[in-house]
């Protein structure tokens, strides 16, 4: 009986994280000149793939880039575009920029909030909604603004948001 090695082991492991395109582009990166430079490039397949980075795809990523794991965990850590836990099936992202906060965004966050129980940064338990505040979306002249999915909404009230989640959630089920 052929006996593999330890690394073998794990490599194999890894391997059966992902799916077949994805070790494929992985493969294909590493053939490259200065294949540890294609790590964000792979950090983003795998979560545009999968949704978010877990740590199991942190890990696999590491084994099978042979890099060491705190470095891959600290580029997906560093980075904002990166998610390391699941989000929802929609996002809200609420602008925080200057002139959305003076006019109220964080009266509008708050009431999100409320509504839906959890924090910025957080999702719901049933896996519906996502709450995220934002940097300015350059919309300053319809402030405050919230991004709900791909729809921009204006000068929206804490008022409003009832009705805004009401709407989203018959979307999504």
């Amino acid at each position: 009986m052929n006996k593999i090695s330890p690394k073998e082991e794990v490599l194999a492991n890894a391997r059966k994280k992902f799916d077949k395109d994805l070790l494929d582009y992985i493969d294909e990166c590493m053939k490259k000149d200065h294949p540890k430079s294609f790590l964000i490039a792979i950090l983003h397949k795998v979560q545009e793939k999968y949704g978010y980075l877990s740590k199991e795809s942190l890990q696999a990523v590491a084994y099978l880039m042979d890099v060491p794991a705190a470095k891959v965990s600290g580029v997906a850590s560093f980075y904002h575009l990166f998610h390391l836990k699941p989000k929802g099936k929609i996002v809200i992202s609420i602008c925080m920029g200057t002139a959305c906060f003076v006019k109220g965004a964080e009266k509008v966050v708050k009431k999100f909030k409320e509504e839906l129980g959890i924090e910025l940064g957080q999702t719901t338990t049933d896996n519906q909604f996502t709450l995220m505040s934002t940097r300015c979306l350059g919309m300053c002249a319809m402030a405050p603004v919230v991004k709900i999915g791909d729809d921009i909404h204006a000068k929206v009230t804490p008022d409003e948001v009832p009705a805004l989640l009401e709407k989203y959630s018959k979307a999504v089920k």
